[in-house]
């Protein structure tokens, strides 16, 4: 019995988008450099956690702090007081999608740890986090770059997959509309993935 769902069958690629689109003759350091440099162009995204009471996925929209290993380790801040915080240290499994108004778009999965360590967080500390944080009025608990509740979640990318675009937004509307009446798929994006084995290799070389 298949694992898989179809209702197709016969000669033709089922997904002629993905065949169409998906751009497979560039290298897999390309492929890295390209997606963190659309990362953080994007900036902010939705990270997923899994709820360990509920076992629900939840989201939550996420500023990049900082990227490390060329794009392979993503940084965020957090309060280490946060239902996110609580998710990731009962699941480290994680998902981050970044998406911008011209549809283009990257879906990273890995694993995260919780970092507290003062130095880290000093380095990717903006002034503006004290809004989000509050101050206690404990003296401590300031909001500040040396309030301990301010911490980093690194994310360990495991997979990434990502689409950019390679025309500009007439020739996408031109492709759209030439699809629409000829029934051609529209070659409108470089659909890119980097498999855990690439990752793996990558971080033996960043």
């Amino acid at each position: 019995m298949s694992s898989g769902f179809s209702n197709t069958s016969g000669v033709k690629h089922p997904d002629p988008y993905k065949e169409a689109n998906l751009d497979t003759q560039v290298s897999t350091q390309t492929k890295l450099d390209d997606l963190s440099k659309f990362m953080d162009a994007s900036k902010f995204c939705m990270m997923t956690t899994v709820n360990p009471k509920t076992h629900q996925l939840v989201s939550r929209c996420m500023a990049l702090a900082g990227q490390e290993n060329g794009g392979l380790d993503l940084l965020f801040h957090t309060n280490t007081e946060s239902g996110k915080t609580d998710d990731l240290a009962a699941d480290t499994h994680i998902n981050v999608g970044f998406l911008n108004n011209s549809g283009e778009w990257a879906s990273v999965s890995g694993t995260t740890e919780i970092i507290t360590d003062r130095e880290l967080v000093k380095k990717h500390y903006k002034p503006h986090l004290k809004a989000w944080v509050g101050d206690l009025g404990d003296g401590v608990h300031d909001g500040s770059a040396n309030d301990p509740r301010i911490g980093i979640i690194r994310v360990k990318m495991a997979t990434a997959h990502y689409a950019i675009s390679h025309k500009n937004i007439a020739g996408r509307l031109t492709e759209v509309a030439k699809g629409v009446v000829t029934g051609d798929t529209a070659v409108v994006n470089k659909l890119r993935e980097i498999s855990e084995e690439e990752v793996s290799k990558l971080r033996l070389t960043h």
